[in-house]
């Protein structure tokens, strides 16, 4: 027996969803500037039908992303900040040039470390270290809710300096006398607890981006341990990558 035909509306959701995808990249690209192009243009430029480019405009809509207004078109609402993967860099280094970032330090001090937090710092289960917990802004917008443990002996003297202005990046090298090194990582999507929604001022539930990242010195030494929880609606993550696997090379 041959198989149904799929429905129409499920052809046009699916392209919709392409021509929502690639109209995402170009408006947080900047190539639109504050106004999208009319739905006819639009059309025409992804050979699809006017009502398939509704579909798709509407998803953004959904996303907070474009406002559609009567008779006047659809404008940019937000774009979001890049935030690079393939560079150790902090907050401050990452978005330089968008604005100023400034931290409400919320906690800063000694406690035990909890043993999976003293594997990974490589320290002795129940050696104190140093936890901090920073919420993040750019101008006045909530970024980000950052949780750190720092290795005991520099963690101590981190302190004992501005935390407010400063990415802890930057003292790490200043108080080691090394660069950082390498860093291990794990992204993944997480919806906000009513807390965490709160101070980061968006909706329970709402997308967070979870970074979870073990940073080294340049001698291999683990000293900073994050938890960071990054708006999903203002973040982007993006990276440069290569395919080096000498087996998968094609000769």
């Amino acid at each position: 027996m041959a198989a149904e035909p799929t429905p129409v509306r499920h052809l046009r959701a699916d392209q919709a969803r392409r021509v929502a995808d690639v109209l995402r990249h170009q408006i947080h690209a900047g190539a639109f500037g504050d106004a999208l192009p009319g739905e006819q243009q639009l059309a025409a430029e992804y050979s699809a039908s006017r009502n398939t480019v509704r579909e798709a405009l509407a998803l953004l809509k959904d996303e907070g992303l474009i406002d559609r207004v009567p008779k006047v078109g659809t404008r940019v609402a937000k774009r979001k900040y890049d935030h690079g993967l393939d560079a150790l860099l902090g907050l401050q280094e990452t978005l330089k040039g968008h604005g100023t970032v400034r931290n409400e330090v919320r906690a800063a001090m000694h406690i035990t470390a909890p043993p999976a937090v003293a594997r990974r710092l490589g320290i002795a289960p129940g050696e104190r270290v140093v936890y901090l917990e920073r919420l993040r802004y750019l101008a006045d917008l909530p970024l980000s809710l950052d949780l750190t443990y720092l290795a005991p002996d520099i963690g101590t003297e981190v302190l004992g300096h501005d935390l407010e202005a400063t990415d802890i990046f930057v003292l790490l090298e200043q108080i080691s006398g090394q660069s950082l090194g390498s860093a291990d990582l794990a992204l993944e999507a997480t919806p906000a607890d009513p807390h965490t929604a709160s101070t980061l001022e968006i909706p329970d539930g709402a997308p967070l981006l979870m970074l979870e990242r073990l940073t080294r010195l340049d001698d291999g030494r683990p000293v900073d341990l994050e938890y960071i929880r990054m708006r999903g609606d203002r973040i982007t993550m993006r990276g440069s990558l290569t395919r080096s696997t000498p087996e998968w090379k094609v000769i």
